[in-house]
């Protein structure tokens, strides 16, 4: 899944990027709040990891706006203002989770996928559909319970078929949670990695298909023949 990074220092950056990656979070990051709203504007994220201290404005008034808005994209807050105060102003104002700075990386993710878990949320830990499983934390793909090796960009697209349990995903969607912001998809990109993952499902002795909805997108449903 992909969350959005609200943070301007570029030390900072690339490790929570990295971190993020290897909790199974892709992240897109942007360094102001007018740029946020933007991004927010452009498409829908799992999950918002927000600094409060950025160079426009207070990410507060981010936080704020997002709620007022209607928005109920999870938020954690993650600042060097540890105060008891800022912490409860923070949450007052609509924020789901609050860490202070300076953090361990493991807590973070682990903050996030706990406030995915939340019913409503999208992240599971462990999704499930014909003899597939897919351990979300783990980014492990279980076949007849025995573990397969799927590359990264493949699993990725699982987890959204997953996740749609049986129903259409639009490739909008694809698109979104697997390039995010970072720049130009080549038209078949999505094409490509759907017939991977098929090819990998048929060799792993999948009981499931993934059928093509012209025009549409793709949805997974169980092999009947």
């Amino acid at each position: 899944m992909r969350v959005l990074l609200v943070e301007d220092n570029p030390e900072l950056v690339p490790l929570l990027t990295k971190g993020l990656s290897q909790g199974g979070l892709a992240a897109d990051s942007v360094g102001t709040v007018a740029d946020a709203r933007r991004a927010l504007g452009a498409m829908n994220f799992a999950a918002v990891v927000l600094d409060l201290g950025l160079p426009d404005e207070d990410g507060l008034a981010l936080l704020r706006e997002m709620r007022r808005g209607g928005d109920a994209t999870p938020v954690l807050v993650l600042t060097a203002r540890d105060a008891i105060t800022d912490r409860v102003t923070g949450l007052r104002e609509g924020a789901d989770d609050y860490l202070a700075k300076p953090f361990a990386m493991e807590e973070l993710v682990a903050r996030l996928q706990a406030l995915l878990r939340r019913p409503g949320n999208l992240l599971g830990r462990l999704l499930t559909f014909g003899n597939i499983a897919l351990d979300t934390e783990g980014r492990q793909v279980l076949v007849d319970g025995t573990v397969r090796t799927f590359p990264a960009r493949e699993t990725a697209v699982l987890e959204i078929l997953l996740r749609r349990g049986g129903n259409v995903a639009p490739k909008r969607l694809f698109e979104d949670h697997l390039f995010g912001l970072s720049g130009e998809v080549a038209s078949n990109a999505v094409e490509v990695y759907v017939h991977r993952l098929r090819k990998l499902l048929v060799d792993a002795g999948a009981t499931v298909k993934i059928h093509t909805v012209r025009g549409v997108g793709y949805l997974m449903a169980e092999d009947k023949s």
